[in-house]
């Protein structure tokens, strides 16, 4: 079901980007560009990025909450080792609930690399997020009259500065649930680790 939000919040998220972006250009060829363009644009885009942040915030949390459905399954699975230990060999996902776990059910390996994490829905809506603020800032700097190297360097900064705030926001998101967090059930790895002297 959390997957299925994923996928459903991505999905109306991205309808609201294409239909604004056929208005937009719709617009434009009726107004070849004029003011009445720039006017419609400072409307929907605006109201197109509400939409994706929303998006983003809640594909966080989705993904947050994916985390701990795995947590459970993974602790479920730990009880059945614990009942009956000869049914270990059978399980193809982690029965232990600190991250190696977490990441061996989520993905059948002990770490996660770079392109892993970058075509995750959160971080493509994300990208899609700080182009359309970018957008939206090279429309207003049209709206006063800025000329079109100003335009593209004020869009080019905004999108970089609205992807970076977007991705800080987000780990922070992720660190505050993740600091608390106590394994019950972790591997022996790992709890190995946390009884060495320092």
């Amino acid at each position: 079901m959390t997957w299925q939000e994923i996928f459903s919040r991505t999905g109306t998220y991205l309808t609201v980007l294409s239909a604004a972006v056929v208005a937009l250009s719709l617009v434009a060829n009726a107004t070849r560009f004029g003011s009445g363009f720039t006017t419609f644009a400072l409307l929907v885009l605006p109201v197109v990025l509400l939409v994706g942040t929303g998006t983003y915030f809640r594909l966080i949390e989705a993904d947050i909450e994916d985390t701990w459905l795995i947590i459970g399954m993974n602790r479920l699975r730990h009880a059945y080792v614990e009942l009956a230990p000869e049914l270990e060999p059978y399980f193809i996902a982690s029965h232990h609930d600190d991250p190696p776990g977490i990441w061996t059910t989520y993905s059948f390996r002990r770490r996660i690399g770079v392109t892993h994490w970058l075509s995750g829905s959160p971080v493509v809506i994300g990208v899609i997020n700080s182009v359309v603020t970018g957008v939206l800032a090279a429309v207003a700097c049209a709206a006063v009259g800025a000329g079109d190297i100003l335009r593209i360097l004020v869009a080019a900064a905004t999108a970089i500065l609205s992807a970076v705030v977007l991705g800080f926001l987000g780990l922070r998101k992720v660190h505050e649930v993740s600091r608390s967090y106590q394994p019950r059930f972790p591997s022996a790895e790992q709890d190995g680790r946390r009884n060495e002297p320092s």
